[in-house]
């Protein structure tokens, strides 16, 4: 397996000293890569790759799930939550079509596959957005001046919107304006895991699977040859196991073992998995996949998490959140108004942790009870002292031990 895909490779190369080229290779101008194993990668053909569909899946749920909300800073340094028209597109409905939910999953997932999210900004006359429309198979075109406009194709004509029109997150890398895409600068490693998806499949259509084999020095006739395979017949399944067979008349029975190449085919599926995660930036845990020698539980699995909430999510948070700003934010009101994710939902299914927290912002004079209560999604308690911050008082002078 290893030794066809190295020889695709070589293959590759020459193909592209030979056309003079040193960088990609488009295919029908689609965004699509012809990887070197020869494999076509675009976005369509990386999601038939089980890890990288649960990569982009598990990317964009996460961020997706998140309660998100649009703040005013008051003159004291605080933020109050208000609820202008933006807080109803950007939280409810960003469209006639989708929810809340349906359009930042699918952002999330444009931007983690292709390294750009695009949509068109639905607008009154006058400039009043009241809606958000996403857009596929979106064209950036870079104008002389350093701005964009956005080419894409709309019930089969093309149409171009100028950038005041669009909204547009940038993934990783978007240093001169586009986020990289991990489609074409990883179009190696998707093409070589497609290829050997490609292989195992050729393996089990085509190939013979067979257990054991039972052989014998004489020739059998038809019918002992039934007789035989009606009794081993006998000997299939789990429940039949630990059963003792006899055998007689000379007959053999000897185990099959996969051999070295489809040994060989199965790492490269493993190791294909781990690579596909790396380029998406989650770790094969989250996915169901357990390097060799990790556990799916306990305290290490936990650190990963948390890693992958730090150094994965909430980057794409951020991102969204300044463009957000920008781009969305009346012009009169970016100073005051911001829009902010709630990072602190991201502990709501783990208990422990959330009680651990509620307990150290209590102790510490940081939050009122009815505070911690609104983290929990419960009504205010009506007790005057429930707006009153507490300190711990366990340490006292020894002298004043006893009294009230």
């Amino acid at each position: 397996m290893i030794s066809r895909l190295v020889k695709a490779a070589v293959r590759g190369v020459r193909n592209e000293l030979a056309a003079g080229q040193s960088g990609w290779t488009d295919a029908a101008s689609a965004g699509s890569v012809v990887s070197v194993s020869g494999a076509v990668v675009s976005h369509s053909t990386a999601m038939t790759i089980s890890a990288a569909f649960d990569c982009v899946r598990k990317h964009a749920q996460a961020v997706a799930s998140l309660p998100l909300a649009v703040y005013e800073r008051q003159s004291d340094g605080s933020k109050k939550r208000i609820e202008p028209d933006l807080a109803e597109i950007l939280t409810m409905t960003p469209n006639q079509n989708q929810t809340s939910l349906d359009y930042w999953e699918g952002m999330a997932a444009q931007t983690i596959l292709g390294g750009n999210g695009y949509s068109e900004k639905l607008e009154l006359p006058g400039g009043r957005l009241v809606g958000l429309r996403p857009l596929h198979g979106v064209v950036p075109q870079r104008l002389p001046g350093g701005g964009f406009r956005y080419s894409f194709i709309d019930r089969g004509k093309r149409e171009y919107l100028p950038a005041s029109k669009v909204f547009h997150v940038r993934g990783f890398g978007a240093g001169d304006g586009l986020g990289l895409s991990a489609i074409k600068y990883g179009a190696n490693a998707f093409g070589a895991a497609l290829s050997a998806d490609e292989s195992a499949g050729k393996v089990f259509k085509s190939g013979l699977m067979a257990s054991g084999v039972v052989s014998s020095e004489q020739t059998l006739t038809a019918e002992q040859r039934a007789a035989l395979q009606k009794m081993l017949e006998e000997y299939r399944g789990s429940t039949n196991s630990g059963k003792l067979m006899t055998l007689e008349a000379g007959l053999k029975f000897q185990r099959l073992q996969m051999n070295p190449e489809d040994v060989q085919l199965l790492e490269t599926r493993r190791f294909n998995v781990e690579d596909v995660c790396r380029w998406f930036g989650v770790p094969p845990v989250v996915i169901g996949h357990a390097a060799q020698g990790q556990t799916m539980w306990g305290s290490g699995v936990e650190a990963i998490m948390l890693s992958w909430m730090t150094l994965g999510i909430n980057p794409a948070l951020r991102k969204i959140e300044a463009q957000a700003r920008k781009d969305l934010v009346p012009p009169e009101r970016r100073r005051r108004w911001f829009v902010e994710f709630n990072r602190e939902a991201l502990l709501q299914m783990d208990s422990k942790s959330k009680a651990e927290f509620l307990s150290k912002m209590a102790s510490s004079a940081t939050m009122t009870a009815n505070e911690r209560r609104a983290k929990l999604n419960l009504p205010p308690h009506p007790d005057p002292s429930a707006e009153q911050l507490l300190a711990q008082g366990a340490m006292l002078p020894i002298q004043d031990l006893g009294k009230e």
